[in-house]
């Protein structure tokens, strides 16, 4: 078990705002990944919640499967 403070938990909080709300389980289970065994600091914490964000990023035509072409690709 992890032991955060606040701020590292809301640090982990803002880094999965943006991603799909079906990945964010998994983005939580990999950052514990990351964090498990380290000495944990905020700036750790934001590093790892960063980088697991980046595995589950996705582009906006892998959310709902339509292209984006933009207003200029009418």
């Amino acid at each position: 078990m992890l032991a955060l403070s606040d701020n590292q938990l809301d640090i982990i909080r803002r880094f999965a705002q943006p991603l799909h709300i079906n990945d964010r389980d998994q983005y939580l289970k990999r950052v514990a990944a990351l964090l498990r065994g380290q000495e944990l600091g905020d700036g750790l914490v934001s590093r790892m919640a960063q980088m697991a964000q980046a595995e589950f990023r996705r582009i906006p035509a892998q959310v709902d499967g339509r292209p984006r072409d933009g207003k200029y690709g009418r």
